[in-house]
Parts: C-alpha cells; structure tokens; sequence
C-alpha cells in the first residue's frame, strides 16, 4: 500500500488507520509532528484539468478527488487528502513555471496580504463516507527589494511551492505577519484536521475520549 510511517519516523509494525494521498515530506511531517501514524498512497489526480476557478472551492475539490482516487484502490481506512491554495483575491497563485515566474509572483505579494487556502478530505474506504473543509489564513509579505527577491529565486526553495515561497524554510524572511493556522500555510490546518478525525473516531490527544 505504500510507505509506512510514524511520529519520529521510526517504523511500525500494525497498520495505522490513515492513508496519506499525497507524497508531500511537508505534510508527512506535520503528521508526525502530532503523533498520527500512516502510510503514504500518493494519489494521481490531474490538478489541471478541474475547471475551477474559485480558489476555496478549488483546493475543496482537489482535496476531494485525491482523496477518493486513493480511497477507491486502498480499500480500507481513512484516506487524507489536501490541497493548498495561494491566491490574490480571485486570483489563483499555483506552483512557478520557472525563475521568471517565481520573480513575477514574489513580485505581486510583495508588501500585501494573500489568502492561504487548504481543503482537506477525508473519505472512509469501506464505507465512502466522505467529510471536506477548507482553511484559511491570510499571510502579509514585508516589502521586498528586487534584490531580495532574486536571491530567494536562486536559492532554488520557490520551484515546486504554491505562490512561489516556504514559510517553513528561507521564505519565512519574506513574511511579515500572519492571521490564522501557521500549519496551513506549511500545508496542512492541524487543528482542523484534528477536529475532522474525531468524526472518524480517530482521536490526537486521548485515547478514551468521553
């Protein structure tokens, strides 16, 4: 089914409850981070081709998708799928076609607010029972000089990120202030998810709840 993880990275021997349906270290980590166990099932959804262009509805979708195409071959568990979002507005800033872009995009946050949007998905395998929610967090960028955004481009961290920079890694430098879930932005809203759980009986902090 894939790769199995837990917190600490260190391997397990029962299989966890949830499939991870994205091959992402960043949200394996946040995962980690909170002590879930879980196997990795990346998903193979085409992100091009929804026709969507409302960004909240767009990572709802997407989160949706990929976590059903998963659900469908894994057959049991809980099926986790995400997808993060950064726009201006109506404007949808995806992953940089190349360094001309990443610059064009860096360009545009400088010294302004975006939005951060993750959908989140869960979908049970045996049952199909399905529950998605989108978070949101608004990120400000200090003014940037040009000079500063090139040297972050070169750096090579803004290639495969949505709205062309890591708030996890050296683009953090670049933020000024965030409103909302800061794991949202690394790509994965944990509070939320850990709300979404208990609907599957999965539970972060106790093991007997009341």
């Amino acid at each position: 089914m894939g790769v199995l993880f837990a917190c600490g990275g260190v391997q397990q021997l029962v299989e966890p409850r949830i499939v991870l349906a994205s091959a992402s270290p960043r949200r394996a980590r946040l995962l980690e981070q909170i002590g879930l166990a879980y196997q990795v099932w990346p998903s193979s959804v085409n992100e091009e081709t929804t026709g969507v262009d409302n960004p909240s509805r767009l990572a709802a979708v997407l989160a949706l998708q990929k976590a059903e195409w998963v659900a469908r071959r894994a057959g049991r568990g809980v099926v986790l799928g995400a997808d993060t979002v950064v726009a201006m507005g109506r404007v949808i800033l995806g992953k940089p076609r190349d360094e001309a872009h990443a610059i064009e995009m860096l360009t545009m946050l400088s010294g302004q607010t975006h939005q951060v949007l993750t959908g989140v998905a869960l979908v049970e395998a045996e049952t199909g029972r399905a529950l998605v929610e989108v978070e949101e967090t608004l990120v400000t960028f200090r003014h940037l000089h040009q000079g500063e955004i090139l040297a972050y481009v070169q750096s090579g961290e803004p290639a495969d990120k949505a709205g062309g920079y890591g708030i996890q890694g050296l683009g953090a430098v670049l933020v000024e202030r965030i409103e909302g879930c800061y794991s949202n932005v690394v790509g994965l809203p944990l509070a939320r998810l850990t709300r979404m759980l208990q609907h599957f009986d999965i539970h972060v902090l106790a093991k007997n709840p009341p």
